[in-house]
């Protein structure tokens, strides 16, 4: 809850605002798994709140660990749920599950955070998308991913609960299309900036999409958070067979809404480009990419295409890849080839997805 709704919580069981900024400080800074912990707040009133509410920490239910560092977490949504009359169990096969990617890199630790279970956007070349969708996460579901992250072995968290301490950046680049879960998005965004949340700056966040008419632009209006907008085609026809977004809010649409911004200063605005060999990494698209983003303060992230079945999509090479970068560095659109991280355990961009590691957890449980 953001700290208007613990106010409005609070009144209604007879408690004082005040409270409502205790549990704020509880949550969001000291990060306390249980009600029974806010002991600042009368035993009475923690009560009343154990009667009406939870924190909500669900830790995950699975892990894998990648051999460059990459850690990939399937978490359970709240709201797969659900408890029979005779226990407080969870009936597994009605659960739903996400994946979430943590990524060392020096002193950088990144997350890759979900925000729906599943994706309607369907692009040609991504997993998720594959899946079909299955329902939005609430704010508390998405949250809960940075929560409950588990302490990092090697690391010192500088917690006995949580992982979240040695983070320095979140992107909402994981399973699902953000601006088609916009208030959700904003909900947590929010949570995790606020002086009375996790107080984070929102340059420390990055918020994908496709391209959502309407929803974008509400995101950027509303959000201090960075941008990042998955282009992967210049050309719209091209773009429209990888992507069926396109048919509702051209990339060309896109770029000419962001111009209307100011992205010269602190938040920052990046498209991100899976490189397929000879599709569109060729000259033609190098000099269609110009000539779009030309008058945009934004840098492009080339992206290593990793195979999915039945896509039909070839890899590109490094050469091809390098080739592109350094033209469009030469025409001033800063651009830089992403390190591919985490293929070998299924985390890296565009493989996500908790089809088969659903059926696995509820084998464990059978």
């Amino acid at each position: 809850m953001t700290l208007d709704e613990l106010k409005t919580a609070t009144t209604a069981l007879g408690m004082s605002s005040f409270t409502a900024k205790q549990i704020c400080q509880w949550l969001y800074m000291k990060h306390v798994r249980s009600i029974d912990d806010m002991t600042n707040i009368s035993k009475a009133n923690r009560e009343l709140l154990k009667e009406n509410y939870e924190v909500g920490f669900l830790p995950p239910a699975d892990m894998q660990r990648s051999k460059d560092g990459t850690i990939k977490y399937l978490f359970p949504v709240a709201g797969g749920r659900r408890k029979d009359n005779n226990s407080q169990g969870t009936d597994i096969a009605s659960r739903q599950y996400v994946e979430t990617v943590y990524i060392p890199d020096g002193d950088r630790a990144t997350l890759c955070v979900s925000c729906q279970v599943g994706c309607k956007m369907n692009c040609l070349f991504c997993q998720t998308g594959k899946q079909g969708w299955h329902g939005d996460l609430t704010a508390a579901d998405i949250l809960n991913q940075i929560f409950a992250l588990p302490p990092i072995d090697g690391l010192s968290t500088g917690s006995s609960i949580t992982g979240t301490d040695k983070l320095t950046n979140i992107v909402f680049m994981g399973q699902g299309e953000p601006m088609d879960n916009l208030d959700a998005i904003l909900t947590a965004c929010n949570i995790l900036t606020a002086d009375w949340g996790w107080q984070w700056s929102p340059r420390r966040i990055t918020v994908s999409s496709v391209g959502i008419k309407g929803k974008l632009k509400r995101f950027l209006d509303e959000s201090e958070c960075h941008v990042a907008i998955s282009m992967h085609s210049p050309i719209h026809e091209q773009r429209r067979q990888l992507m069926p977004a396109e048919n509702s809010m051209a990339i060309a649409e896109t770029v000419a809404m962001l111009k209307q911004y100011d992205f010269s200063h602190q938040k920052r605005c990046t498209f991100e480009y899976i490189c397929f060999g000879g599709m569109n990494d060729t000259m033609v698209h190098a000099r269609e990419i110009v000539r779009l983003l030309q008058g945009l303060e934004c840098r492009v992230n080339l992206i290593r295409f990793h195979e999915i079945p039945d896509a039909g999509l070839p890899s590109s090479n490094e050469k091809r890849m390098e080739a592109l970068r350094d033209y469009l560095n030469s025409h001033g659109i800063t651009t830089t080839i992403r390190a591919s991280r985490g293929q070998d355990i299924m985390a890296a961009c565009g493989l996500l997805s908790t089809a088969k590691n659903k059926e696995i957890i509820k084998n464990q449980n059978l």
